[in-house]
């Protein structure tokens, strides 16, 4: 390896002015061996730069060659992989990541030690050596073959120092002085060292010259070393002396802090005393209220009521860490438990009590309003008691299972109360509606044969003025009065209850007052009850928080009932308006039986009834939709609103199913249909009641959906009329229907309108048609016999010269119609028109009318024939446009 180094200093680095200090013989990690060298180099010109270099043998014989070159500054960590156990492979990390593999571990660890000692010198510590041995590190003296010539390099680094500034500028100067200091050297440095001679000889005489000053300063050096034992001496006895003085203080020091701690624990103690005292202590006052104080008076309940707030403030104290340990607070917190379970016992006691007493109370003024369709007055009854509202809102606070008692008690005393009044007011509503007394009344709750048989019994003694809507005594009415076209036919209101014709409007005008009645004085009884649930019993009745309202809509047998979800209201809102609409559910209960009750009846008496019910409901629900869409009131109206729907869906339904099974008199003529004039009267009475309502919408589907089953009705029994012309059933039918509708100017049946005009004309044309016929057959027949000439192609001019239709055979039919055969064909056949149509709907005239001016368009069209086909012959027929007329006016002046 030595003569390896040698031979590289000489060929590679010497010339270029470069010393080799380290070599390791290396090969790449993990690849095919092929040996190469790492060597460590300074250059020798200042300033001094430290390379890597990696040399490489040549393949073509024993010459090195200089492969890559890396500045050290550029090394960043040197990694000896272990720093333990003996490797041979180690990383040099340059710009990327070198491994290698040494020819041995001796020679690596002199090359690391190399590198080492280079980054101390000339690149202050800026290299990381990372597995390395600290051992390596500390010895600067390389073993090995090459420990010689390493080593001598190395101390040759060691020994050179660079000149500073000031040396290089001392030295010029001394050369300055020197004439032959170049072109000299060796005289120069001869002179250097006499110089350096001199001086080291006057520094020691220097020295010897001063023994004398210097034994002096020894002297006074003991003379001060005694002064100091001396000054010792003093000190150690002022210590002592100081050191029972700090004993004497420090005992002060102490016996003060202690009577510090001592007043700063009473000022402490005192703050915590009056603390509890102020916070813990309630009044006497307080305690007789809570014991002995009058819950009858105003002024006992106010005392009540503050020394109610007054023990809660002092159960409800916010206590320091600790007291809860003192017995006194334990002792007084349990005299606070029993004082409000005593009071709340007697306040819960007293309340129920006035519960009880109320209901009696009021239990006696029911009979007063037994006759009136008025609901008792609970405002005094709810003004007593919103006295203890105060009272209940601490008792929902400090022992909730005795609040839930009263609400419990609350609820089922007022219930019993409020059933009573209620299906009392509901009892006396019927009444009127019926015309009964308290024991005919019983009968609407018979069944409908037995009910219908006891009123007929009444009816035929006279005992009572009035039907009430069964089936046995509307048939027996239909037929006393046979006479009446309304009973002649079915009725389309005949349903199980009264026809329309039968009730009189006064009837109606009053049932739809008491209606109304009862729901405005159900509204305020609720409203007033669900007001005072909220104030008595603290529960939020109304949204508090801003938040968003989210409107749904329900849709019930086509019944719209919208409710509103409050959102970002906070969920205690939320279930104390569910507490109230439970509370107000079990109160009045009966309500919503009774009223489907009231409609039930209300149905069977009328069930147009069901008309007035459907606008009046509506209403009322949409006002408390508006007031609180979630409130009992409006669920419960709601939930009737569609029950009234039904039962106007089930009119309807019950009219569309009369229409299909009404049958026809085979004798007689039909005229109008009895659905036909029954959809008259349904729509003005609908269009009287619905006027400015909110389900308009209602009434218009009901009417579209009645209209068209009219229009397939009457088709039907026109193909099934005998007696009468389809054309004229038609025609007289729909014209009714186009009447109708024209005058009631209903918005939504514009469209049927305009198809019953239509229809009424078409079926008008077609009868007069086919009634009128060929009145002048022959006449007829004779010219279709001309017009299918012309048509096969002879000129109208010399249809004359035909042998069939020649001036003789014309004048030959013609007098087969004089005027008096013609009048009298005429004449049949208006009576028979009349005998066809009905009087009610005063067509008669209209079709005359019709008729005769078919029969002078079937004239002229003769005479315009002749003219053209038999031009100058003189041909005309004997009768005039003038007789026709004066013929038809005649007839029907004569009948």
């Amino acid at each position: 390896m030595t003569a390896i180094k040698h031979a590289l200093q000489r060929d590679i680095f010497t010339p270029n002015d470069e010393r080799l200090l380290s070599i390791v013989n290396v090969c790449k990690a993990g690849k095919k061996k092929r040996n190469c060298f790492l060597c460590a180099t300074v250059t020798t010109e200042r300033p001094v730069q430290v390379n890597v270099v990696k040399v490489k043998k040549s393949d073509k014989g024993d010459f090195y060659k200089r492969q890559t070159a890396w500045a050290l500054r550029d090394l960043a960590v040197v990694d000896a992989k272990d720093a333990v156990k003996e490797s041979p492979e180690f990383d040099l990390h340059f710009d990327k990541v070198y491994k290698w593999v040494a020819s041995s571990t001796v020679e690596k660890n002199t090359f690391i030690s190399c590198i080492w000692k280079l980054n101390q010198r000339y690149l202050r510590k800026k290299i990381d050596f990372i597995n390395v041995s600290s051992q390596l590190l500390e010895e600067s003296v390389p073993s090995g073959e090459n420990q010689s010539v390493a080593g001598g390099d190395e101390e040759v680094v060691d020994e050179y120092q660079e000149l500073n500034a000031r040396e290089e500028q001392d030295i010029e100067i001394m050369m300055e002085g020197c004439e032959y200091a170049i072109s000299n050297a060796e005289a120069f440095a001869e002179k250097l060292s006499r110089e350096l001679q001199v001086l080291d000889g006057a520094n020691i005489q220097s020295i010897m010259a001063s023994e004398k000053q210097v034994n002096i300063l020894m002297k006074l050096l003991d003379e001060a070393l005694k002064e100091v034992d001396q000054i010792e001496l003093k000190l150690s006895s002022y210590e002592e002396m100081l050191q029972s003085v700090k004993e004497q203080m420090d005992q002060i020091s102490e016996s003060n802090h202690l009577i510090h701690l001592s007043n700063t624990n009473n000022v402490k103690l005192l703050s915590e005393i009056e603390f509890l005292v102020n916070h813990m202590d309630l009044a006497k006052g307080h305690i007789k209220a809570l014991q002995e104080g009058d819950l009858t008076s105003s002024r006992g309940i106010e005392a009540c009521t503050n020394a109610a707030d007054a023990l809660l403030q002092c159960m409800n104290v916010a206590l320091r860490p600790g007291h809860d340990m003192l017995h006194a607070v334990k002792q007084q917190q349990q005299r606070f438990s029993d004082l409000r379970e005593q009071f709340a016992r007697r306040l819960a006691s007293h309340l129920n009590s006035v519960f009880v007493q109320q209901g009696h109370d009021q239990s006696s003024t029911l009979a007063q309003h037994s006759a009136e369709l008025t609901l008792p007055n609970h405002h005094p009854f709810h003004r007593d008691l919103l006295r203890y509202a105060k009272l209940m809102e601490w008792l929902k606070n400090t022992d909730y299972g005795k609040y839930e008692g009263l609400t419990k008690n609350y609820m089922d005393y007022l219930s019993r109360l409020y059933e009573r009044e209620i299906k009392d007011f509901f009892e006396v509503a019927k009444i009127k509606m019926t015309g009964t007394t308290r024991e005919g009344k019983k009968f609407a709750t018979l069944p409908r044969k037995e009910s219908a048989v006891k009123q007929e019994t009444e009816s035929l003694h006279g005992s009572s003025g009035k039907l009430t809507g069964s089936t046995s005594s509307l048939n027996k009415l239909s037929v006393q009065s046979s006479g009446n076209r309304r009973s002649q036919s079915s009725s389309l209101l005949d349903m199980g209850n009264m026809s329309a014709s039968d009730l009189d409007v006064a009837d109606r005008t009053k049932f739809d007052k008491i209606f109304e009645q009862v729901l405005s004085e159900l509204e305020p009884l609720c409203l007033a009850e669900q007001d005072f649930i909220s104030k008595f019993f603290k529960l939020q009745q109304h949204q508090s928080t801003s938040g968003t309202t989210t409107n749904e809509v329900e849709e019930m047998d086509g019944v719209a009932l919208s409710r509103s979800y409050p959102s970002g209201v906070p969920q205690t809102v939320s279930s104390e308006k569910d507490m109230i609409r439970q509370m107000m559910t079990k109160i009045f209960r009966c309500i919503e039986p009774e009223l489907n009750n009231l409609i039930a009846l209300g149905d069977k008496i009328d069930s147009f009834n069901s008309l007035y019910m459907l606008v009046k409901m509506s209403h009322h629900v949409w006002t408390a939709q508006n007031v609180d869409p979630a409130s009992f009131l409006s669920t419960t109206l709601g939930n009737v609103l569609v029950t009234v729907k039904r039962n106007f869906d089930k009119c309807i339904s019950n009219q569309m199913k009369q229409m299909d099974e009404v049958k026809i008199s085979k004798k007689s003529k039909v005229g109008i249909l009895p659905f036909v004039a029954e959809f008259e009267e349904f729509a003005a009475l609908a269009e009287s009641i619905f006027k400015n309502a909110e389900r308009r919408g209602d009434l218009d589907k009901a009417y579209i959906k009645l209209i068209r089953a009219v229009f397939v009705s009457v088709e039907k029994v026109a193909n099934e009329s005998q007696k009468t012309p389809r054309d004229v059933v038609m025609m007289e039918n729909f014209h009714h229907i186009f009447a109708t509708l024209s005058r009631l100017k209903i918005s939504c049946l514009e469209a049927e309108k305009k198809e019953a005009k239509q229809k009424y004309t078409d079926h008008l044309q077609s009868y007069v048609i086919y009634s009128l016929g060929q009145p002048l057959e022959k006449l007829n027949h004779f010219f279709e016999g001309v017009e299918a000439r012309v048509a096969q192609g002879i000129r109208e001019e010399e249809v004359s010269y035909q042998l069939a239709f020649n001036k003789q055979e014309l004048r030959k039919v013609i007098k087969e119609y004089p005027g008096k055969e013609v009048k009298k064909g005429l004449d049949n056949l208006y009576k028979k028109v009349d005998k066809h149509l009905c009087e009610e709907e005063n067509l008669l005239q209209v079709v005359w009318h019709s008729m005769q001016d078919e029969f002078i368009r079937q004239y002229k069209h003769f005479e315009g024939l002749i003219a053209r086909c038999y031009p100058g012959s003189g041909i005309t027929m004997e009768f005039t446009i003038q007789d026709i007329l004066d013929y038809c006016s005649s007839i029907a002046q004569s009948h």
